[in-house]
């Protein structure tokens, strides 16, 4: 059974962009470990793997949490580059923090030059309602413009965590076996004369 039976799990690279503070390293670190962290060192970034089970299937995920102030831009384009799917998160108790989720995806759709890659656009902070600054309908409205979901999530109270995990990866997997079929679909009607 030697190596055969230690086959690849299919690998989705997530790769979390947004302002600094918005939560983007709380999220992950309460999706990976089950933690809410308050106070996390927002330096670098840092990339995390995990096995999951995805409807029924184990996949690993590995998230890529950017520090949210990359000052190179090349550095943040080979972030992007290496991305299957994006979580753009924002703090709804910050409008700013919303405003430059439209340089996110203009950065994204220009070193990708893809809009149809997986994205969802993520309200967080969900818990601090009575701070909130950012209302449902504006970031809807900003989803459906883009034509990708939203959700909002809390970190804190485990509020669409897992949820939000768990729908960008059916994304990125819809649109790879979307790939693999489009592959096979174009392979099939070649035939060779000899």
């Amino acid at each position: 059974m030697g190596k055969k039976a230690k086959q690849e799990l299919p690998l989705h690279k997530v790769i979390m962009v947004g302002s600094g503070g918005v939560g983007k390293s709380a999220l992950t670190l309460q999706f990976m470990y089950g933690d809410f962290v308050e106070e996390y060192d927002p330096t670098k970034a840092d990339s995390y793997r995990k096995k999951i089970t995805l409807d029924d299937h184990e996949c690993q995920i590995d998230i890529l949490d950017t520090a949210g102030q990359e000052e190179y831009a090349a550095i943040r384009d080979n972030y992007y580059r290496s991305g299957e799917g994006f979580l753009c998160v924002f703090s709804l108790c910050e409008h700013e923090s919303f405003m430059h989720t439209q340089e996110f995806r203009d950065q994204i759709s220009r070193v990708l030059d893809d809009d149809k890659i997986p994205f969802i656009l993520v309200g967080n902070k969900a818990d601090l309602v009575q701070l909130r600054k950012v209302s449902v309908e504006e970031a809807k409205a900003r989803a459906a413009e883009w034509q990708c979901p939203y959700m909002e999530t809390s970190a804190k109270t485990r509020h669409n965590v897992e949820q939000v995990y768990s729908s960008l990866l059916r994304m990125i997997r819809e649109r790879k076996l979307g790939a693999k079929h489009r592959e096979r679909k174009g392979k099939k009607g070649k035939c060779l004369l000899l």
